[in-house]
């Protein structure tokens, strides 16, 4: 009877573990109810002609976040993730519903007043996705001085929440629902101004987290300066993606492409984190920024000889253009050469060391004839270049 009940607790205990909130298992269900408001979204876009998000977009998120909750259940950057695309895709599909229910006529569709009251989510899940950038990458904080700004950040979001919702209940209650096209009710009862006073200081406070990641970056060291940069690199592709989504408009086909670029954000978040292939960043950084250069060099080369073919010379024909193009072509892997060397001097400096060592070694290796001095200096190229561990050299011996 004595072992069964010395058994019991710790029984117990493996099943308040497995049942813990914050399990791989929760992270599962929270990606599948991911997957499955994404699913419902699909429909629903058809039929009220709403473009809800992107599946790609949505799909990277989840991935995202159920990942690094399965691996780091601890780490609440996961969580924040999954909590994040969950209440945007519920927000938005709730307000499609509505919209269907109240805009498109259908007004005998059940439960149509609960996802009028559901569709704000969408627009508050919005302020969850900075704290990723104040607590990446281990989900702490750097001081307890950010424990008051965190306070400060969601006695803000409570007041905006608040302001939403005693709106949108007002206009259930009253059955004089009026929705804008995104399934949100629209008002013109509300305080004048109160969403640019609320907006300046959470702009402000989404601006400390930023700068805050940029003085981490410049004082940290070897790891944690990679997975910033690799937290650094996924914002620009994002916002550039953003920016140049915005910029050809809603309707245009490309724009659509470019806006599945903001997906780098949450796969860099993911491999800073989880520390997969870590020091890739920064030849990912070189080649990107060599080719885009490259890229820019040979159009206004391009644009140039056209130009001057077309407008100088007068030469109204298909030559001119195929000319034009095959000069551009021959061009690109010199100036791609040039342009690597020159971004790797600065951007990728181990791998610029790297291949200028190893350039030198066999450069000497050619007027060796000792095989002692090769080997130790292959050795000593091999440790200046990868600096390994250990280094040993083996030489087969044949008759």
């Amino acid at each position: 009877m004595q072992p069964a009940a010395g058994l019991a607790p710790a029984q117990a205990d493996v099943k308040a573990r497995r049942f813990r909130l914050a399990s791989p298992a929760t992270a599962t269900v929270l990606g599948a109810l991911v997957l499955a408001l994404n699913a419902i979204a699909i429909p629903l876009a058809g039929l009220t002609v709403l473009n809800i998000g992107s599946d790609l977009l949505n799909l990277t998120f989840a991935g995202a976040g159920v990942v690094v909750a399965r691996r780091q259940p601890r780490n609440p950057i996961g969580w924040i993730l999954l909590i994040f695309i969950f209440l945007a895709l519920l927000g938005d599909d709730a307000g499609a519903y509505a919209v269907l229910a109240y805009t498109h006529g259908h007004q005998g569709l059940p439960l149509a007043p609960v996802t009028v009251l559901l569709a704000p989510l969408g627009t508050l899940a919005i302020p969850v996705f900075p704290l990723v950038i104040l607590l990446f990458p281990d989900g702490l904080l750097a001081s307890r001085r950010w424990r008051r700004v965190l306070w400060a950040y969601a006695g803000l979001m409570a007041f905006f929440a608040t302001i939403i919702y005693a709106l949108t209940i007002a206009a259930v209650a009253s059955h004089k629902i009026r929705l804008d096209s995104s399934g949100s009710t629209t008002n013109t009862d509300h305080p004048p101004g109160w969403i640019g006073v609320l907006i300046v200081p959470i702009l402000l406070i989404w601006l400390s987290f930023m700068a805050h990641q940029v003085l981490t970056w410049r004082r940290a060291t070897d790891e944690r300066r990679q997975q910033l940069k690799w937290l650094a690199c996924g914002a620009a592709i994002s916002l550039a993606s953003f920016v140049a989504a915005v910029a050809l408009g809603a309707t245009s086909t490309l724009a659509q492409v470019l806006f599945n670029g903001i997906a780098a954000l949450p796969v860099s978040i993911g491999v800073g984190i989880l520390k997969y292939r870590l020091y890739d960043i920064d030849r990912i950084i070189s080649r990107t920024l060599a080719y885009a250069i490259v890229t820019g060099l040979l159009a206004g080369v391009y644009a140039g000889l056209v130009l001057l073919t077309t407008q100088v010379f007068r030469v109204h024909t298909p030559v001119a253009v195929a000319a034009s193009t095959l000069a551009a072509a021959a061009l690109f892997n010199p100036v791609r050469r040039r342009v690597q060397q020159m971004v790797d001097r600065r951007f990728n400096r181990a791998r610029y060391d790297a291949d200028h060592t190893i350039a030198a070694f066999a450069a000497r290796l050619k007027d060796a004839v000792d095989l002692d001095p090769v080997r130790d200096d292959l050795a000593g190229v091999v440790h200046q270049a990868l600096e390994p561990a250990h280094v040993s050299v083996w030489i087969s011996q044949r008759d």
